[in-house]
């Protein structure tokens, strides 16, 4: 790893050991640790869930047919979306703890939170953020993967539903 994505590694690994996102571990499982640069120039920190990946059985849920989200967004004209820093907000499963594992040069550990990269993340959240949303879908909620569209056709309803939904 170059200077850069060192002192990157161990800020962002810092960061998710603080507020308690990953623990130690002593799993089998140890996927390693790389980096894709943002838009902005940053570094996100992901883990190479490949091998994973490959023997973990896929979440099937049918993703939203693009022309009846644009039925369902007619007349609106007001919207906000709100991105999926939420990720982090949905715990693992005890018995699937394990399989989260990294390896990097300050150790090996696990994530007790969802992580990006995991092939039914986004599906488990998309089904997490349904059934959340449920009494508002449809009436002025989408959501849509990892991100929640909140929409409505005047400011004043806009700002009502932002109350609710926020």
């Amino acid at each position: 790893m170059a200077s850069s994505e060192l002192k990157e590694l161990r800020e962002q690994f810092k960061d998710l050991l603080n507020k308690g996102f990953i623990r130690p571990s002593v799993s089998p499982w140890g996927a390693p640790v790389l980096f894709v640069k943002k838009k902005d120039g940053s570094l996100r920190m992901c883990i190479d869930y490949r091998q994973l990946n490959k023997v973990t059985t896929k979440n099937k849920y049918s993703l939203r047919i693009i022309d009846n989200l644009f039925d369902q967004l007619q007349g609106a004209k007001y919207f906000l979306k709100i991105d999926s820093s939420r990720y982090h907000q949905s715990r693992i499963r005890e018995e699937d703890i394990s399989k989260t594992a990294f390896r990097n040069r300050h150790g090996h550990y696990e994530f007790l939170v969802m992580s990006f990269r995991l092939t039914n993340a986004p599906v488990a959240f998309m089904d997490l953020m349904n059934k959340v949303s449920e009494p508002f879908l449809d009436t002025f909620i989408i959501v849509l993967i990892d991100d929640i569209l909140v929409y409505r056709k005047s400011k004043e309803e806009h700002a009502e539903h932002l109350r609710i939904d926020l």
